[in-house]
């Protein structure tokens, strides 16, 4: 099955990271991808602190990465 494109948005985004909405079904790997864009759109902070918690598990895991160290 193709992997599908998401054009990120913060809320969606967001819907995504937390699972409800449009992220309910949302895959592992699209939950990440999600993290990652609120990591290199500086939104992660502006969310509630489980969101950060949740970021900083990601980029200690190795799955994310820092807002500086992303490949553009």
């Amino acid at each position: 099955m193709p992997k599908r494109t998401i054009k990120w948005t913060p809320y969606l985004a967001t819907a995504y990271a937390e699972g409800f909405c449009e992220g309910e079904n949302a895959t592992a790997s699209e939950r990440i991808a999600a993290y990652q864009y609120l990591i290199n759109n500086n939104i992660i902070s502006r969310l509630q602190g489980s969101f950060g918690r949740v970021a900083s598990d990601l980029i200690s895991a190795g799955l994310c990465k820092k807002n500086n160290e992303r490949n553009l």
